[in-house]
């Protein structure tokens, strides 16, 4: 079966109250089409893991702007004033962690590990309600592997079993999220078949993709 699909039939495996991780660091390296998708879809009560929300009306500020976010897991909001002034009402609920152990706890859930001590955050208001335990005199926190039931992601290209190639910066948190979510929607510049692919430059393997979109 086919995994080239068009973005609207790729996200209608989003369900209402889910979890969806969108890769991007600022607007770089975010899907828009599948974002977009997803505003047109109205499915609501999402819980979005990324590293960010985009800007006012761009990316997946749309989503906000929407009324479809119930939660945020992230570690900077700040380029998205919206985002921060939803939270102060009360009509989002958000969770911070420190950008190193934002991307490590998405690449522990992809690998399979589930929870792990990092020294990040202690001793700050980051680490309140979790367990911190000492090594070598250092304290470190406890942090969870953070799932998602699907991933929106942007890549380069992909050949036509899935298996991604990305581009410079825009690779960011793109590859760990493939591995991490139960169903993973790559948004592509260019699919070509199988064999094309120079299998030095693939990071993301196709058995981590469940369909592909390409772009305009």
């Amino acid at each position: 079966m086919s995994k080239i699909m068009s973005a609207a039939e790729a996200v209608s495996n989003i369900r209402e109250g889910g979890v969806v991780m969108v890769g991007g660091f600022g607007l770089r390296g975010c899907p828009f089409a599948l974002v977009d998708a997803l505003v047109e879809s109205g499915v609501g009560n999402l819980t979005i893991v990324s590293n960010d929300l985009g800007a006012p009306g761009e990316g997946l500020g749309k989503l906000l702007d929407n009324n479809q976010i119930k939660a945020l897991v992230g570690n900077y909001y700040n380029w998205n004033r919206n985002a921060i002034m939803a939270y102060n009402r009360g009509e989002i609920e958000v969770t911070i962690l420190p950008q190193g152990s934002f991307a490590e706890s998405i690449r522990a859930a992809g690998v399979g590990i589930p929870a792990y001590y990092t020294p990040a955050s202690a001793g700050t208001d980051l680490s309140k309600g979790k367990d911190v335990r000492w090594f070598d005199g250092i304290p470190h926190v406890l942090e969870q592997a953070i799932r998602a039931d699907v991933a929106l992601i942007s890549a380069k290209k992909a050949d036509t079993l899935g298996n991604l190639v990305y581009s410079k910066t825009a690779r960011n948190f793109n590859p760990a999220m493939a591995m991490a979510a139960r169903y993973t929607i790559a948004l592509v510049d260019e699919i070509v078949e199988v064999g094309q692919l120079d299998p030095e430059n693939i990071i993301t393997p196709h058995i981590f993709v469940n369909a592909i979109v390409r772009g305009e």
